[in-house]
């Protein structure tokens, strides 16, 4: 029976193409490339036994591989729509705090967002390097083995429901990431109508954007170590429970 190594890669590559922190833009191509030949190397050993035998007709072969890469992208888009939440809670912050229209290019999304976004998300990003949790995707490619047989997709359902849930719980984290900002902006713009009301002769456009944004600074200033630590749990435990097999 024969087995060849590249049925591994057509998996973990495509996985690391998607994967946060293995696929950012900024990693150059050839070492996302060596990144994705390393970890074929150390894993081909431990799942080889759960290959199938390759088949022999060139269209088969063809099959296998490309469900082998689609169920890679498919469970490193899962891994990467954990990264979501930063992006969407970013995006809620700068338009409560007056920096919605200060954009740049995000290079987890790759495409503009809202500064606040792509600040998150590359804090997030390093601090999952920092608190080891690549090693919890590295073994996520490893079990999803176990998870994903392997040269056969998966029941659509079945992505589907994944899909599903990963994206609701990264649009739910991403609104609590945001929550004291949107109490922030419902007090903040209430007491700028207010004020506009009692005085009208004040100029409240000129007041309000640049305390609008000082006291945006301030508030994040408080909150921020607790609300990037709340993050990487909730990445650890979507890791953990959507892609590790226990």
């Amino acid at each position: 029976m024969h087995r060849w190594p590249f049925l591994v890669f057509s998996r973990v590559g495509s996985m690391t193409i998607l994967m946060p922190a293995f696929g950012e833009v900024s990693v150059p191509p050839w070492v996302r490339l060596g990144i994705a030949f390393s970890l074929t190397a150390v894993l081909y050993p431990l799942v080889k036994d759960l290959l199938p035998v390759m088949p022999t007709t060139p269209f088969a072969i063809v099959a296998v591989v490309g469900a082998e890469a689609l169920t890679g992208l498919f469970i490193g888009g899962i891994a990467r729509l954990l990264l979501m939440a930063l992006h969407l809670g970013g995006l809620v912050i700068a338009f409560q705090t007056g920096l919605g229209f200060a954009q740049g290019f995000d290079p987890s999304q790759r495409s503009q967002s809202a500064l606040v976004g792509t600040f998150l998300t590359l804090v997030g990003v390093n601090l999952i390097l920092a608190a080891n949790l690549h090693h919890l995707l590295v073994g996520a490619m490893h079990d999803s083995y176990q998870l994903f047989h392997p040269g056969s997709l998966p029941a659509p359902a079945s992505f589907a429901e994944l899909a599903t849930q990963t994206v609701g719980q990264a649009f739910a984290m991403g609104i609590q990431l945001a929550a004291p900002f949107i109490v922030f902006g419902i007090i903040f713009n209430t007491g700028i109508g207010l004020l506009a009301r009692l005085m009208p002769q004040v100029q409240i456009f000129f007041i309000a954007v640049p305390g609008q944004i000082l006291l945006g600074f301030m508030i994040m200033g408080m909150i921020f170590s607790s609300m990037m630590l709340w993050y990487l749990d909730y990445f650890e435990a979507g890791v953990t429970n959507l892609l590790i097999a226990r």
